[in-house]
Formats: C-alpha cells, sequence, structure tokens
C-alpha cells in the first residue's frame, strides 16, 4: 500500500504539477503584467489599511492572518528541512522561484474568491475556489470535486501533519509524550474550533503577526552572528540549484531534479499559492478598498511573508549549522531544532518546540476554517454535517501526534496535489475575469479615486456574483 501511494504521489510531482504551477504562475505574471513586482509598494499600502470593517465583519487583516495563520505552520519549519535534506540546498532556490510566480496565481484565486463570494444564514462572507467554480464556470461538479479534496487535504491530512510535528518538537525538548501533546491539542483545537467562523478570525489575528515575529527575530540574530558564512550560503543555494556544485552528468541531472521537485513541493505546501486553500479565507472579508483585487493584493503579500521571509528564515537556520548530514536520518523538525540548538545553545531546542506550537496550531485551526466552507458548500449552506466533521477532525489532529511522519507527508503531497490540479484548471478558465478585475482596480486607483466594485460594470459577472453580498 506504502509503494502504491509514493508512486501516485510520485507521478503527480514529477510530471503534473511542478509544470501546471510553473505554467500557470507564469501565465498570471504575464496577463497581470508582472503585478508581483510592479505593484510590489502597493501590497504594503492595501495591507495598512485593511483593518477597516464593520463591529460585526471580518476585516482583510482578520482574513490575512487567517490565511497567513494556516500558510504559516509545519511547512515553513518542518517542510524546509525536508527539503533540505531530500533535495538539498538548491531546494530553497526553487521555493524561491515557485513563491514570486505564485504570488500572481494567489493574486488571482483571491480576487475570484472575492467576487464569487456568498453571505450564509448567520450573516459570514463564505466563498473559494468550489465557490467560483460553481457560480464563474457554472460547474457544479467541479466545486464538489474540488471540495472533497480540500476537506481531506486541510480537514484531516494537513492537521495530521501539524500535530505530528508539534508532538515530535515536545517530545525532544521536554521528553513529553506524543499521546499527551495530542490530548492537548485536542482540547485546544476543539474549544476555538466549535467558536466558528468569527472566533478563528480574531484568534488568528491576535496570534500570527506574535510568532511570525518571534522567530524572525531570532532567525536575523543567527543571521547576524554568522554574517561572514552567509555569501557562502546564497553561492551555495544557487550552485546547488542548477547542479554546479556536483560531478558527472548524472549527478548533476538528478541533483537538480531532486532539489526542483522538492523545493516546488514544500514551497507550494508552505505557501498554498495555485492551491485554492488561502482563496477561502480571502473570502470571509469585507475588503476596503471595496474591490475584490484588494484582498488580492493583500493575500499575495502572504505569500511573500510566507516563503520569501519565513522559509528563508529557516533554511539560513539550517545552512549556517552544521547539522544537514545526508544519510544521517535527521530531517523535518528535528533538523530545525537541531540547527537552532547548535547556534543559541539548549534553549534553541525550546524555543522551536514552542513557536512550532503556534505555528501549527494556527495551522490547524485556519486548515478547519477552509473545510468548514467547503463542507457547508456540499451541503448547500446547511450545517447538519458539522458537529461530526469536527468530531473527525479531532480525531485526525489526535492521529497525527502518534502517526509516523513518512506516510503522513506522502499523502498531504497527494491530496494538495489533486486540490492544486482542480483549482488551476478553473483559474485558467476564469482568468479573464481575474484580468478585467485587475484593471478596473488599476484604473480606479491611478485616476485618484477609491476602488471600489461596481459589478454593473461587466453585464456576466453582475449575472453570477451573489446580489446580497456585492450590493
Amino acid at each position: 500500500m506504502t509503494d502504491i501511494i509514493n508512486s501516485i504521489s510520485a507521478l503527480l510531482w514529477g510530471q503534473v504539477l511542478v509544470y501546471l504551477l510553473i505554467a500557470a504562475g507564469l501565465f498570471f505574471t504575464i496577463r497581470l503584467g508582472f503585478i508581483q513586482f510592479v505593484q510590489f509598494p502597493h501590497m504594503f499600502k492595501v495591507m495598512f489599511g485593511s483593518r477597516k470593517c464593520g463591529g460585526d465583519e471580518i476585516s482583510s487583516f482578520q482574513a490575512f492572518c487567517t490565511s497567513l495563520a494556516a500558510r504559516v505552520g509545519t511547512g515553513n519549519m518542518a517542510g524546509v528541512a525536508v527539503a533540505l535534506y531530500l533535495g538539498g540546498p538548491g531546494a530553497i532556490f526553487w521555493m524561491w522561484l515557485i513563491a514570486l510566480i505564485g504570488m500572481a496565481t494567489s493574486f488571482a484565486e483571491s480576487t475570484l474568491a472575492q467576487a464569487y463570494k456568498t453571505k450564509d444564514a448567520d450573516g459570514n462572507f463564505r466563498g473559494g475556489p468550489a465557490y467560483y467554480m460553481e457560480r464563474g464556470l457554472g460547474k457544479r461538479w467541479m466545486g464538489v470535486l474540488f471540495s472533497l479534496c480540500l476537506i481531506l487535504a486541510f480537514g484531516l491530512v494537513f492537521n495530521a501533519v501539524q500535530s505530528n510535528s508539534i508532538a515530535a518538537a515536545f517530545e525532544v525538548a521536554f521528553d513529553v509524550p506524543k499521546y499527551i501533546v495530542g490530548i492537548a491539542l485536542v482540547i485546544g483545537s476543539g474549544i476555538i474550533i466549535f467558536g466558528g467562523l468569527k472566533t478563528i478570525s480574531r484568534f488568528a489575528e491576535m496570534v500570527v503577526p506574535f510568532m511570525a515575529l518571534a522567530y524572525l527575530l531570532v532567525a536575523i540574530y543567527v543571521c547576524a552572528i554568522n554574517f561572514t558564512a552567509l555569501p557562502d550560503v546564497i553561492v551555495l543555494i544557487i550552485k546547488s540549484a542548477f547542479g554546479l556544485e556536483q560531478a558527472g552528468a548524472g549527478a548533476i541531472g538528478y541533483g537538480v531534479t531532486q532539489a526542483m521537485i522538492q523545493g516546488i513541493k514544500r514551497g507550494l505546501f508552505s505557501n498554498e499559492a495555485g492551491m485554492g486553500s488561502a482563496a477561502n479565507a480571502a473570502a470571509t472579508a469585507t475588503p476596503y478598498p471595496p474591490h475584490p483585487a484588494s484582498q488580492g493584493y493583500v493575500q499575495m503579500l502572504g505569500v511573500f511573508i510566507d516563503t520569501i521571509v519565513i522559509c528563508t528564515a529557516t533554511a539560513s537556520l539550517i545552512l549556517l549549522s552544521n547539522q544537514l548530514v545526508p544519510e544521517s536520518g535527521v530531517l523535518g523538525i528535528e533538523l530545525t531544532q537541531a540547527a537552532l540548538q547548535e547556534h543559541v545553545g539548549d534553549w534553541g531546542t525550546y524555543f522551536i518546540a514552542i513557536a512550532i506550537l503556534f505555528f501549527a496550531f494556527t495551522s490547524i485551526v485556519a486548515n478547519y476554517s477552509y473545510a468548514e466552507t467547503n463542507l457547508m458548500f456540499l451541503e448547500h449552506n446547511s450545517t447538519k454535517g458539522m458537529f461530526i466533521f469536527r468530531l473527525l477532525v479531532l480525531g485526525m489532529v489526535m492521529f497525527g501526534a502518534i502517526g509516523e511522519l513518512g506516510i503522513i507527508w506522502t499523502l498531504a503531497d497527494i491530496s494538495m496535489g489533486l486540490m492544486a490540479i482542480v483549482n488551476v484548471v478553473a483559474l485558467f478558465m476564469l482568468s479573464g475575469v481575474v484580468v478585467w478585475l485587475s484593471k478596473d482596480y488599476n484604473a480606479q486607483n491611478k485616476q485618484g479615486v477609491l476602488p471600489t466594485f461596481d459589478k454593473d460594470k461587466h453585464p456576466k459577472l453582475a449575472k453570477e456574483v451573489d446580489p446580497n453580498a456585492w450590493k
């Protein structure tokens, strides 16, 4: 069974997704006029004004924190370590590349999620790929397929991955049995999950900025005390990415392939660009400026912070140490802990354990919110199956804490890959709407007026969007 699962993962990532995601990123980068580079300062401008919303609404900043809570987790700390161990230092280059071009893809999916969002019976905005597949393409079957993949990936498998890393880190740092950590995670997750969508958003807004800043400060300190070695690390990443340090053509080809696959795979797991997951958080916001594209800019910044900033911080910790040893068997969160311990002493192990607790725990509750939205899509906004589903989610959290890393990571790769394929196909089909929304927003911004979405400017779009969501 394990061999079959590994073969499916290898097919998806070795033959299909690497090329599909790069193609999507390049396609939207070109069609949107290199938006992630040209409009880079504007991303921050929108972010600084994104806390504006009504008292009972979810702001763009809260939606951003929710998506960042899902993004910033195991992928940033354990996933980077796995990529370095399996793909070598060159994997980091490909992680950067998929992030930079993936920013355009993230803009596309988040903008569409905002445009096609709906309002549920409790007054919450909900949306995401399943909704724009149904409303924008008229293909509910496609939305159903995506929802099933997302529920499997984020509701179940990814939460097992997150709890696995927390349990492993606490076992190394504090010698706490994994089952004890699992029980604690189930209780903590349950309290927030049963509190609903707004509780999750407020929790993310409170925790995510703090935890990201603390981790970055430690990484900056490590880089500062090792600043003379930083140029060598950058050269090593570049050389390894293109196989310049290997001897022999066969070794070069294999090394580059492994670096590319591992970098793109773990980069996507971390930043989720093109996967369609963060779009679910983007849809919950009451955006400011009141235009779908403004949330596109906010979520695009999330990809940059997640991969270019936080993943690079983890890679620096590891590559500036002597802990990356091929065939040693030390990978995942244990490798990150060992690296920081080398730099700062024993407290580094404890710090990583606490950091992964915050990173991964917020990912669990944010991942659940994505799955909840897609379950409601399947049930036509009914909440009948919600209680049972919440129990299943908590069960997977427990399973992940006591399970083995290898098979869990592989299952995560497969479910993530299937999600991404369905979503990217939909993005290509709706690319015209993305381009129109981007041009409409930028034209208003250039005129010096507050970009405001007027659905009547686009007759086809006016018929497809929810009139209660965009009045």
